[in-house]
Parts: structure tokens; sequence; C-alpha cells
């Protein structure tokens, strides 16, 4: 039996092989145990002593077992394009499905699908939901649909107890299930109170606390920022006062209480210098961008192109500016594509009713690869695990295999034919794309694009 299960795993080999060159722009996603040889890679990993050189990489059973030249493998698949680098796994620390309860916009399966082929690693999930993730059950459940796919999948449990924003959620059985951190998902926490007992509680589960940096009661069911513009257009605004008196609110009470604080997708200049000083204060805070806020500003909504109708919105171009200079110094400390997938139903229609939201893992490398340079861009696509204590691991002989596949280029637009997503509300379809993935190896799996 043990000879047929050797002649029947190498026979799977070599149909794999054949379809890698037979089928180049078809999707692989091979879900077998296998021996992998990754050839003449460009290795962009700072923390590496492989930095910056070309070494081929073979991974056996998931495992990282030799870097170096001209290797070779007996039965392995072989990884080998033109142009090929790798890191250590991408990270996203906001993205949002609809599974379970809004299947529609996208279901665990096909996101984690998209997630892998965009190079993605691992997400953080947000409860995105109907119901939302604040219990035990539902937190294990969207970890265990994810168990046969190749990206990790690592939920943000709710902070209250979804229809009684007055109540904590039991966050201590949402971290034994799994989850990474507790927000709501683009809602604040209006009671003080309850927000500043939310910081205590947590410091005794090693909680990290996500708080959406918006105050409802001053941005109501505004489109765009406020400013000229909207003005102009005639619509609702949410003024930057919406997110910087909620900014400095979160900070004031952590300051009392201490605690672990992350405030996701900032959007304004005032923002970052709030959060620069809290730290300079000593308070354990990180922040992110929306990777769509570092690209776009205000003026895209000129024409009511739903697409660009985000949460936070798109400012102005001074505070784009200053989020980029927030990124390249270190104060905002991670990036995130703010994946959110929107059915075409509540999102193509009038602009006062459309749902907020834009997809964007598919375009985050690309996007990026405009702002900044390829290893800025790998630094910022890999942080953010140690903060929601994520594994991460390096480039290197004996560690678990999670690495991301990609390629640099010069820019091309990017297509609706690019778009992975069950839904298709990207802001970014016709934007330049100066590079792209290629897939990830992970859990000692491969999933490829082309």
């Amino acid at each position: 039996m043990s000879h047929f299960n050797a002649f029947k795993t190498h026979i799977q080999n070599q149909i794999c092989i054949f379809a890698q060159h037979l089928f180049k722009n078809v999707d692989l996603d091979i879900r077998v145990s296998m021996i992998i040889l990754i050839k003449a890679a460009q290795v962009i990993d700072a923390k590496n002593t492989f930095n910056g050189t070309q070494q081929d990489i073979l991974i056996t059973d998931g495992k990282i077992t030799k870097i170096g030249k001209q290797l070779t493998a007996k039965d392995a698949i072989v990884i080998n394009f033109k142009g090929l680098c790798i890191s250590r796994g991408w990270f996203d620390s906001s993205v949002s499905f609809g599974e379970p309860g809004l299947e529609e916009r996208e279901t665990i399966s096909n996101g984690l699908e998209t997630a892998a082929k965009s190079g993605f690693t691992r997400i953080a999930l947000n409860s995105n939901t109907q119901p939302k993730l604040d219990n035990h059950a539902l937190v294990a459940h969207v970890i265990s649909e994810s168990k046969k796919k190749a990206t990790f999948l690592h939920p943000i449990g709710n902070l209250t107890q979804a229809g009684d924003d007055s109540q904590l959620a039991e966050l201590y059985d949402l971290k034994n299930a799994g989850a990474v951190g507790f927000g709501n998902f683009k809602k604040d926490i209006a009671d003080p109170n309850l927000f500043k007992i939310a910081l205590q509680y947590c410091q005794h589960i090693d909680g990290l606390v996500v708080a959406f940096p918006q105050n409802s009661a001053i941005a109501r069911r505004g489109i765009i920022n406020e400013g000229v513009l909207s003005t102009q257009l005639g619509v609702q605004g949410i003024p930057s006062l919406a997110e910087e008196i909620q900014v400095a609110r979160d900070l004031s009470l952590l300051e009392y209480t201490g605690g672990k604080l992350h405030i996701p997708t900032i959007s304004t200049q005032k923002s970052i210098a709030l959060i620069q000083q809290a730290k300079k204060n000593g308070l354990n805070v990180t922040c992110s961008v929306a990777i769509h806020n570092l690209c776009f500003n205000e003026s895209q909504l000129s024409s009511f192109d739903t697409r660009y109708k985000v949460l936070p919105p798109l400012r102005t171009e001074k505070d784009r500016i200053a989020l980029v200079k927030g990124v390249k110094k270190g104060i905002i400390d991670f990036v995130t594509s703010d994946h959110c997938p929107i059915d075409v139903d509540h999102k193509k229609m009038e602009i006062d009713h459309a749902e907020y939201g834009t997809i964007g893992l598919e375009s985050a490398f690309g996007a990026l690869m405009n702002h900044f340079s390829l290893d800025e861009t790998i630094a910022l696509l890999t942080k953010g695990k140690e903060r929601f204590g994520i594994e991460d691991y390096p480039v290197e002989v004996g560690t678990p295999a999670e690495l991301t596949l990609f390629t640099t280029h010069k820019p091309v637009p990017f297509e609706r034919n690019d778009i992975l997503s069950a839904s298709k509300n990207s802001a970014f379809l016709g934007f330049p794309m100066s590079g792209s993935a290629l897939g990830i190896v992970s859990k000692g799996m491969l999933s490829l694009k082309k």
C-alpha cells in the first residue's frame, strides 16, 4: 500500500507540474501535501540575510527545507516565473466578507480564495456580518470555515452584544474562540463609560480594543467629506471633526485606563497629530489607514460615482498627502485594503442610498507601489501581525513556509477581469497598478493566480 501511495503522490505532482506549464492563464489552487521548488526568486525581506538576493527555495510538507542556488528536487512542483519575487506572507488588518448572513456580498470560501491570490496569507475578519460575530459559536464557525483554505482567517469579535450597544459581548469567550481583537465595524461606541470599561476589562485578558474613529452623532448619514465640494454638490458632508473628536475622546480614555487600542482607517491630518502625541506620551496605541485614502481625494466624488463612497470618506488632497507622509514617518503603523464587498443592488444606485465601501484586496499591492518603494510596500504589507498576536514567519530554513509570490512591472490599468471578489465595487478600476500578486504558499498549500 505504501508503494501505491507513493506512486499516487508522484502522479498527482506530475499532473500539477504539467498543468502549470500547459495552462499558464488558469488559476491553480492545490491543496495536497507536496514538495514545492521555487526557482530564482528575489527575496524581499529587510529582516533576512537573503534580502535582495535571488534564491531557490525548497518547501517540503509545509516547511522551508533548503534555500540556495540551483536547487533540484525529485517530484517537486516547480514555480518559475520571470521576475518572480517572494516575501514573508502579507497581512491585512481590516477585511470584510459577508458570510454569515450576507453571502450575496461575499462568501468566506471565495473571499479567502481572493485573499490568497491577492498575496495575503493572513487576514483579520471584521464583524461585518448578520448576525454579528458576538459569541463563541460564531467566531469558532468562521474559523472552521477557513480551515481548508491557504489563507489564515483571524476574526475581530464584536465589542458589544448585537442589538444592545449598552452591553459588552462576552469578550473572554470570544478570545478563547479565536478572536484577535474586539470592535464594532464602522461604528463608534457612543457611551464613553462603556468604552472605558472595555479598555479596563481587556487588560485582564490581554485583549486589543479596535475603535472606529467617527462620532456618529456628528457624521450622521453624510456622504462625502464636508467642505467646498459637498456644498457645491449639495450633498450632506462628514466633517473632519467627526473623526478627530472621537480619536481625541478615545485617546483620553486610554490615557486614563491603560490597555491596548487600535484605531483603524484614520483619514485626517489632525488625527495623525493626535495619535503622534499620544505615542509620545507613552500610550499603547496603533493606527492604520485605508489604501484608497492614500490614493484618492474627495474630488473622485464630483461625478457622484458610488464606488468612491467609503467610510471614513475620501478627504482633501492636503489630508491625503499628510496620510502618505504619516505612513512614511511611521506615525501610521500599517495600511489596510479595508476590503468591503457590496453587492450591485446596494452599491450601483443613487449616492444618497448606496452603501459605503470598496473592495481592495486585489489592488492593494499594485496601488501601494505607486506611492512607495518595493521595500517600503512589502514592509507595510507584512506589518501588523504582532499587534494582533498573530504568528509571523521569516524566510528561513526550518520555519513554516508562509510566503507571498509577486512581480513588479510598469504601471498598467486595473481591469474588471482582475477582480476576483464576488462583488465588483472597486474604486481602483482604471487606476494604474505597478505590480501584481501571483499567490501564496501557506499551510502546506499552494494557491496561484496564472
